[in-house]
């Protein structure tokens, strides 16, 4: 059974900025409420790439410890640390 390919992040931003200039361009919004829509649709591309690394994060540490790999867990960094190290802008 064939399953709906899922859209990245960047993908879905593309396509709702698109949707966003589109409808600016018929006149059905204006260039203010434009940006407004479009902020937002980047605030949540934004959380929709985090959540795809954190999902690749958990599965990475999951197939370590079932596969003895000797990830340490004190070591271990968590998904949160990571991401505000190394992608939270100030």
């Amino acid at each position: 059974m064939k399953t709906e390919k899922q859209q990245t992040a960047v993908e879905w931003y593309a396509e709702q900025s698109m949707r966003l200039e589109l409808e600016r361009a018929k006149g059905n919004i204006s260039m203010n409420e434009m940006l407004n829509q479009l902020s937002n649709v980047l605030e949540k591309a934004k959380e929709m790439e985090k959540q795809a690394h954190k999902e690749t994060w958990n599965a990475a540490h999951q197939a370590g410890r079932f596969e003895g790999k000797g990830i340490a867990e004190k070591d271990w960094q968590t998904f949160e640390g990571y991401w505000e190290e190394n992608f939270k802008s100030e």
